[in-house]
């Protein structure tokens, strides 16, 4: 079983970067897809990015194409997102989750863990 704490947020500047990570508990880190999400007030969790257990990425590529990049480091236990370039609309509060089964990496249904998420506000 997984545990996720995520750190990292906080309060930017337009056009400045921020990186998050989310460490994760357990002996098993390797095996899982983990993902970012992100939730704006009112509004359902919307997709940022995965990374699978292979190490490749997948990105919400209307959103963050180019911006950010997802990251894992199995002997840390820990996941990233290096956001670059940030822009008002993408403060919300970022969730990370884990999940072992493969398929549709968007939807936030298919990962049973999740972080308590962090607020990333960006200034204009």
């Amino acid at each position: 079983q997984a545990l996720l704490v995520e750190s990292g947020g906080g309060l930017v500047q337009a056009g400045g970067p921020l990186r998050l990570s989310c460490a994760a508990s357990g002996r098993t880190f390797s095996y899982y897809h983990f993902g970012w999400f992100r939730q704006f007030p009112g509004r359902e969790r919307e997709f940022v990015a995965t990374i699978t257990r292979y190490g490749d990425p997948i990105y919400n590529e209307d959103s963050v194409k180019g911006r950010f990049t997802i990251s894992r480091d199995n002997g840390k236990n820990t996941m990233y997102l290096q956001m670059n370039n940030l822009k008002p609309e993408d403060t919300a509060v970022y969730y990370c989750a884990a999940t072992v089964y493969g398929g549709d990496w968007s939807e936030a249904v298919r990962y049973g863990y999740w972080g308590q998420g962090t607020q990333v506000t960006v200034s204009s």
